[in-house]
């Protein structure tokens, strides 16, 4: 039931340190579901070694495509350029995910399970059964818990976690999405993504968080809060924002 035209997009910078046992993981998915394919997103951001590590397994696995993509100008575009590339493809499934082990490849086909029976947005959460956000700072966890508990007061929603940056669509899904300008800027993107998509038939399935990602900047943490102010409000003026095009659920 696996064999789908299913992709995964994944940015990556500066990821030299965990980039061997990463796609090795990714690997062992891709043998094991005999499908799917992988699009590395690199910007101006990655320093190290990342770009050319991407492009030399690129050149010796099919299954892996490299994208360069220097225009981007945050990780919100890097993720888009990534769906674009994906969405243009022709993949009728798209999963979006991060790198360095923060999310575990195994999850994969947790994701393309809840696609195949219908669901048209299936979001990772850390905050249900099976879930966990385990080697995070206090700080971290704090964050993600209580963005999610101020996303859900101010916006209406009742996802269990808001944060995550572990999620798959339906390509029509996600090309109705596509036709929206975001407003987000940092990580908390998925803020955004997950309150506009409420319309379309989803689903929460358990990821388990590995390993702490990068600093979460005051501009991001900012942003956020700026983003989530506007939907706010426009919810108040009885102007709530949604994306539709997909069966209620």
């Amino acid at each position: 039931m696996l064999n789908s035209n299913w992709a995964v997009i994944i940015p990556m910078a500066n990821e030299e340190p965990e980039f061997h046992h990463f796609t090795t993981e990714l690997v062992k998915v891709l043998d094991e579901l005999n499908s799917g394919k992988i699009y590395f997103v690199v910007d101006k951001v990655s320093k190290d070694r990342t770009l050319q590590l991407c492009h030399d397994l690129s050149c010796k696995d099919m299954r892996f495509v490299t994208v360069w993509a220097p225009e981007t100008r945050n990780v919100v575009d890097a993720y888009l350029r990534g769906y674009r590339e994906a969405y243009q493809a022709g993949h009728d499934f798209i999963i979006e995910m991060d790198a360095g082990m923060s999310h575990d490849p195994q999850a994969i086909p947790i994701f393309l399970d809840a696609l195949h029976q219908g669901y048209e947005c299936v979001f990772g959460s850390r905050f249900i059964a099976g879930g966990s956000i385990g080697d995070s700072p206090l700080k971290r966890r704090l964050l993600s818990q209580g963005g999610t508990l101020l996303a859900n007061l101010l916006l209406g929603t009742r996802l269990h976690d808001m944060t995550s940056g572990f999620q798959g669509f339906h390509a029509h899904a996600l090309g109705k999405l596509l036709d929206y300008r975001l407003l987000s800027k940092a990580h908390f993107y998925q803020t955004e993504v997950r309150y506009l998509m409420r319309a379309f038939k989803h689903v929460e399935v358990p990821i388990r968080y590995r390993a702490p990602s990068p600093r979460v900047s005051r501009n991001s943490i900012s942003n956020s809060l700026s983003v989530l102010r506007h939907y706010f409000m426009k919810r108040l003026s009885g102007k709530a924002v949604i994306i539709d095009g997909g069966k209620r659920g």
